[in-house]
Formats: structure tokens, C-alpha cells, sequence
């Protein structure tokens, strides 16, 4: 069974990181349980391996930090649900890429319980909505924004980092930073979406979804 833990305070981003390679490591030597971490951080912006510096638009409006998982830069702050998962992929077939569309399947189906259809783009990381609620964009096209980002590391086929699905974050944050390195699209959250949505009800459905993704953990 995996164990559930949630974080009421704000989570100092490095003592994350630290519990989770810690954990990871347990989980290995099979001296630990698979782990599902709800957490918040203080504002900050994270630096994927695949990060361009350029990206980094105003590097001193909050903290920045190198980290090891997938993916570009990103933010983090209140408001925001950061999901930390630590399960053993070896064990499931070793299948990173289907492990990674499992995660992205899981936010989707968190967002249906709010009526919001969350989609994957092609060569985009994350998951994105369209926003037909906005003006057409410049090309036309209808405007689309992303509310989840995805980035994980493997350790000894553990997985740890994770999900980050924005609920009420202050969307004016990620101005400092090109979200994921795409330029073009914007950032939303379910407040954003005019959902009336706490971080309770999405840890709720968080919870029950989980079930339907990866039933042998249920």
C-alpha cells in the first residue's frame, strides 16, 4: 500500500528534495512503503536538466533552484499543489515513458471532477486546456494554457519529484520564467477557470482517482 502524506505548512524546497532522495532510497532497500507527498512551497522557481538559462527572465524575483528531475523551469508557490511521488517504476515493467503518461492520465482525471477537460499537446510537457472562454490567439487559433507540469528523476527505478497542478497559485509569478521553455502559451488554475476550488477538494479528488491509474496501490 502507498502511504499518503500531506503538509499543512509550506515546505522549505531543499528539505523536500533531501526527504525525498532519503525515502527513494528506503523504498529500494524495500525498507520503506511507496510514498504519495501533498506539499506547498514558498515561491521559488526549480531548473529542470533540460533548462535554457534564457528562460530564466528575472533570476532574482525569488529563489532559484538547480535540480536533477525532468523538464525546463518551472514555479512553485502557495496556492499551488505540488505532488511528490515516490513508487517503484521497476517493478511496474520499467517503462518510464508509460509511467510518465500514467502521472499525466492521473491529473487529467482529477480535473474532469472539477468539468475541466485537461488535455496532453503534442511536444509539450504537461497538461494544457484550451481556453475557448478568451479571444482567439494572433494565428486564429483557440488560446491554450497550461494548469499541470510534470517532471520526475529515477533513482534505482524509484521515482521521486513529480505533479504540480495549479489551484489558486498568483498566476503573475511565472512571469519570471518561461514556463516549461514554451513562449507562446500562458498559464491558468482552477480559480483562474472560475472554479471555486480549496486544496482539500483537490487532494480529494487526487485521492480518488489514484485508484483508477494504479489499481495495485489502491
Amino acid at each position: 500500500m502507498v502511504e499518503w502524506i500531506t503538509s499543512n505548512e509550506l515546505v522549505d524546497f531543499r528539505e523536500a528534495e533531501a526527504w525525498m532522495e532519503e525515502r527513494a532510497s528506503l523504498i529500494a532497500a524495500n525498507r520503506a512503503d511507496e510514498c504519495i507527498w501533498l506539499v506547498e512551497h514558498p515561491p521559488l522557481y526549480s531548473a529542470g536538466t533540460s533548462a535554457k538559462i534564457e528562460d530564466l527572465t528575472d533570476p532574482t524575483r525569488f529563489p532559484v533552484f538547480e535540480t536533477r528531475r525532468g523538464g525546463q523551469y518551472t514555479y512553485h508557490g502557495p496556492g499551488q499543489r505540488v505532488v511528490y511521488v515516490m513508487l517503484d517504476v521497476g517493478k511496474r515493467g520499467r517503462d518510464v515513458r508509460r509511467f510518465v503518461q500514467d502521472l499525466e492520465s492521473w491529473v487529467i482525471e482529477t480535473l474532469k471532477s472539477f468539468t475541466v477537460s485537461g488535455e496532453i499537446k503534442e511536444g509539450r510537457v504537461g497538461v494544457w486546456v484550451e481556453r475557448h472562454d478568451n479571444p482567439l490567439s494572433s494565428t486564429g487559433d483557440v488560446r491554450e494554457d497550461k494548469i499541470a507540469a510534470i517532471g520526475i528523476r529515477l533513482r534505482k527505478w524509484i521515482s521521486f519529484h513529480g505533479i504540480s497542478i495549479n489551484v489558486d497559485p498568483n498566476l503573475a509569478h511565472f512571469s519570471g520564467i518561461v514556463p516549461c521553455g514554451i513562449q507562446q502559451h500562458g498559464v491558468t488554475s482552477l480559480v483562474d477557470l472560475g472554479l471555486p476550488v480549496a486544496m482539500e477538494d483537490v487532494d480529494i479528488a487526487l485521492k480518488k482517482q489514484f485508484a483508477s491509474i494504479f489499481p495495485d496501490l489502491a
